[in-house]
C-alpha cells in the first residue's frame, strides 16, 4: 500500500488511529467505573475477571491475527476486529449479572486484539520504516489520550447517568471508523500459502493461556506453591515444547522460529517485554502510593496520574517525529529507558511528606521515558524482519508487552505484600498495648478507604486517639516501606533493559518497504 497517494494514507491513518481510540476508550473507562457496575449486578468475588478474561482474548488474538493479516492483509481483519468490539461493547451495556459482562468482555478481547495488532502492522504496509516514527508515535499518544480522557469519563458518567452508557458512549465512534476502514482501506492480494497452522495456533494459545492465568492468580487467589497454580506452569511448558517441535515441522509457522534468530529482533522483544513490566508497575501500583501513604483522595490521584499520561502523549509525538526526520533510533531508545528507570528510582525515595510538585515532577519524568521508548522498539522489531512478516512481528512486541505487565504486577504483588507484612510485624512487635484495641486497623487496605477511617476515628473514645494517630502512621510507614521496594526493583528491571538496549545494533531504517 506504500504506492497509495499521501491523501488516501492520511485518511486510512485517521481512520486507523479512531479504531484505536475506540478499542481504548474503552478500556480505560471501565476501570473507573466498574465498583459501581458490581454494585449493580452482583458477583463482587468474580469482579477480576472482568479484566483477566478482556487481557487473555485480546492477548491470544493479536498474536494469531498477526499472521494471518500478513497471509490474507489488514482490512478483513480490522473490520472483524471493529464488527466485534461494537458488537461486545453493545452487549456488555445489556448485561444483567456479572457472568454476562464477563463474556462479553471476553468478545471485546477478541475484537480488540485484532484492532491493535492490525492498526499497528497497517502503519507499516504504508510507510516505510523511516516514515513510520512518527505515526507510531501519533497510534501511542492515542492510547496515552484515551488513558486521560477514559477514567474521567467513566466516573462522571456513572454519577450522573445510567451505568450501561459506560459501554455504549463511544459506539459511533467505531460505526465511523469501520465506515472509513471499510471505503478507503484497500484490500491486499492473497499470498500463495498452502496452509493455515492450526495445530501451531492451537498450543500457543494452550501456552499462552495458563501462563497469564498463573501470574495473574499466583500471590493473590492461590499460593506460588499450590496446585493450581503449579499445574497452570507444568500445562504451559509441556504446550511449548510441543508448539516449538510442531513449528520446527509446519509448512507456514503461525509464529516463524527463524525470526528469533535475528538479535535485533529478541533484544527489542526483551527490551519491551522489560518495559512492560515498568509499565504496569506503575499503573498499577503508584495509586496505593498516592492513596494509602499520602493519603490523597482517589478523585485527585486520577490527576496525578494524569502527568504520566499526558508527558507520554508529548514524549510520543517527540519520538515520532524525530526518528522520521534523523532515521535514527538507538540513542533515543537509551534516553527513554534512562528517563523512565531515572523516575522510577525516584519514586522509591519518597515519604509521606513528599511535596505533590515533587510528586507530579517524578511521575512526569517516568511517563516522558515511556513515551519516548514504548512505540520505538516496537519498530526496531518491525524493522528487523522482512516486509512479509510485518505482522506476525508486531503482534510479537504487543504480546511481550502484555506479558511483561502481567508478569511484573505479579513478581511485585508479592514482593509488596512481603515487605508490608514484615515491617508490619515488626511495628506491632513494639507497639503499645492500647493498639490491641484498634482490630479494625491491622489491615493495611484500610489506608485505601478515608471514609472507614473517619468513621473508625469517629467511633473511639478519646484516650485512644492517640494510639489511632500513631498506629494509622506506622500502617503507612509500612505500605510506603513496600512500595519503596517495588519501585525499586521496577528501575533496577529498567536498568537491565537499558544495559540490552546498549548491544541493540542500529540498523538504518528501510526508505522502502
Amino acid at each position: 500500500m506504500e504506492h497509495l497517494a499521501n491523501k488516501q494514507k492520511i485518511t486510512i491513518m485517521l481512520a486507523s488511529m479512531a479504531s484505536m481510540l475506540f478499542a481504548s476508550l474503552n478500556q480505560t473507562i471501565v476501570g473507573t467505573a466498574l465498583p459501581h457496575i458490581v454494585s449493580q449486578l452482583g458477583g463482587m468475588k468474580y469482579f477480576n475477571w472482568v479484566f483477566t478474561i478482556f487481557m487473555l482474548t485480546s492477548s491470544i488474538t493479536a498474536i494469531l491475527v498477526g499472521k494471518l493479516s500478513d497471509m490474507y492483509g489488514r482490512k478483513p481483519f480490522i473490520l472483524a476486529g471493529l464488527g466485534t468490539f461494537i458488537i461486545g461493547s453493545f452487549l456488555c451495556g445489556t448485561s444483567t449479572d456479572m457472568f454476562q459482562l464477563i463474556a462479553y468482555r471476553g468478545l471485546q478481547g477478541f475484537g480488540c486484539g485484532m484492532i491493535i495488532s492490525t492498526s499497528f502492522a497497517a502503519i507499516g504496509d504504508l510507510f516505510p520504516p523511516r516514515e513510520r516514527g512518527r505515526w507510531q508515535g501519533a497510534m501511542t499518544a492515542t492510547y496515552g489520550l484515551a488513558s486521560v480522557i477514559g477514567p474521567t469519563l467513566g466516573g462522571y458518567i456513572v454519577d450522573n447517568f445510567n451505568w450501561e452508557w459506560v459501554f455504549w458512549i463511544f459506539l459511533p465512534v467505531g460505526a465511523i471508523a469501520f465506515f472509513f476502514i471499510w471505503r478507503m482501506f484497500p484490500q491486499a492480494t492473497q499470498r500463495n500459502h498452502t496452509s493455515i497452522d492450526y495445530a501451531g495456533s492451537v498450543f500457543l494459545t494452550v501456552t499462552i493461556v495458563p501462563l497469564l492465568l498463573a501470574f495473574s492468580w499466583a500471590g493473590r487467589d492461590y499460593a506460588w506453591s499450590s496446585l493450581t497454580i503449579l499445574a497452570l506452569f507444568a500445562i504451559s511448558l509441556i504446550s511449548l515444547a510441543l508448539f516449538i517441535w510442531i513449528e520446527n515441522r509446519a509448512e507456514n509457522p503461525v509464529l516463524p522460529l527463524h525470526l528469533f534468530k535475528i538479535s535485533s529482533f529478541n533484544l527489542a522483544n526483551i527490551i519491551v517485554f522489560l518495559i512492560g513490566m515498568g509499565m504496569f508497575v506503575v499503573i498499577m501500583y503508584m495509586p496505593f502510593y498516592i492513596q494509602g501513604v499520602m493519603g490523597i483522595s482517589a478523585e485527585k490521584t486520577g490527576l496525578f496520574m494524569m502527568a504520566i499520561t499526558l508527558s507520554m502523549v508529548v514524549s510520543s509525538v517527540l519520538s515520532g517525529q524525530i526518528i522520521s526526520k534523523t532515521g535514527k533510533y538507538k540513542k533515543l531508545g537509551l534516553l527513554g529507558l534512562l528517563f523512565m528507570g531515572s523516575g522510577m528510582f525516584l519514586l522509591s525515595t519518597m515519604n509521606p511528606g513528599t511535596s505533590h510538585l515533587i510528586l507530579g515532577g517524578y511521575l512526569a519524568l517516568t511517563g516522558f521515558g515511556l513515551g519516548l521508548s514504548l512505540s520505538l522498539y516496537n519498530l526496531v522489531s518491525q524493522n528487523s524482519v522482512p516486509q512479509s512478516h510485518l505482522g506476525v512481528a508486531t503482534s510479537a512486541s504487543q504480546l511481550f508487552r502484555q506479558m511483561g505487565g502481567t508478569i511484573g504486577v505479579s513478581i511485585m504483588g508479592g514482593i509488596m505484600l512481603t515487605r508490608m507484612q514484615s515491617r508490619i510485624s515488626s511495628s506491632l512487635a513494639q507497639a503499645p498495648e492500647s493498639f490491641s484495641k484498634l482490630t479494625a486497623l491491622k489491615d493495611p487496605e484500610i489506608l485505601l478507604s478515608p471514609d472507614k477511617l473517619a468513621t473508625i476515628k469517629a467511633e473511639l473514645p478519646a484516650n485512644l486517639n492517640t494510639s489511632f494517630t500513631q498506629l494509622l502512621h506506622h500502617l503507612r510507614e509500612a505500605m510506603g516501606f513496600a512500595l519503596d521496594g517495588v519501585f525499586l526493583t521496577g528501575s533496577g528491571i529498567l536498568a537491565f533493559a537499558f544495559l540490552l538496549a546498549c548491544f541493540l545494533k542500529e540498523i538504518p531504517l528501510r526508505t522502502s518497504n
